[in-house]
């Protein structure tokens, strides 16, 4: 699980995070909207170990209650996905299996890459010819081959067409039910409702309000975050 208590981190005075309080339990897809600005990259950068608070606590536990070590698996789909370009898809996945220490045969990472959406044919294309879409399904194929306790996905469907976007969230439902801890910050209310169990409403750094999906449409959703924005 994910726990982050009193945050606060400023920039040169500009706060970013202003007394953040969030959790996220295992088996839990917890979607993070808020407009650029709001926090939601300082958010995921805290938890990666990137940044360090001003003050406040940050706990990320595993299934086995390991507790902020090594030990603590976490897959991580940024924006824009950085590949080496005159790698192909498939050479790119396996690289970056390897360097994190884990081996698959090819067949398996070829299986990765169709499961993220990524055509077959394109597999052993370099990717320096992939569309945005096709380097972040790699970039989810990546993350997905870690078999991590913990996931955070900064704006995961950037680039992906809405067939890819689908198939993104039920990756993620699939591997909530399998008792994966998800932090998902995301601008696209509609696949945030459909993705996430809870959602935050984060503006200002401040967390203000939380929502369970189950209790919202899109569109009452939608509302909701309108009016906070506005006020």
């Amino acid at each position: 699980m994910i726990r982050l208590k009193n945050i606060h981190k400023s920039f040169n005075q500009n706060k970013a995070l202003d007394d953040l309080c969030l959790e996220v339990n295992q088996g839990e897809i917890y979607g993070l909207l808020g407009a650029n600005g709001a926090g939601k990259s300082t958010t995921m950068n805290l938890l990666l170990g990137f940044l360090q608070a001003d003050s406040g606590s940050i706990e990320v536990f595993d299934s086995q209650n390991n507790l902020n070590n090594k030990n603590v698996k976490i897959g991580y789909i940024a924006e824009n996905v950085n590949l080496y370009p005159y790698l192909s898809g498939l050479e790119n996945l396996d690289y970056f299996c390897k360097i994190a220490g884990i081996k698959y045969k090819t067949e398996e990472l070829k299986e990765l890459l169709s499961e993220c959406g990524l055509e077959s044919d394109a597999h052993n294309k370099s990717t320096s010819a992939y569309s945005k879409g096709m380097r972040q399904k790699v970039g989810i194929a990546i993350a997905l081959a870690k078999d991590a306790s913990i996931y955070l996905l900064d704006e995961p469907a950037s680039g992906l067409d809405p067939l890819a976007s689908n198939e993104l969230s039920e990756i993620l439902k699939k591997l909530a039910s399998k008792g994966a801890t998800i932090l998902m910050a995301s601008h696209d209310i509609f696949r945030v409702r459909e993705t996430c169990n809870k959602i935050g409403i984060l503006k200002k750094g401040k967390l203000v309000n939380e929502i369970l999906s189950k209790d919202v449409s899109s569109n009452q959703l939608e509302e909701i975050y309108i009016n906070f924005m506005k006020n």
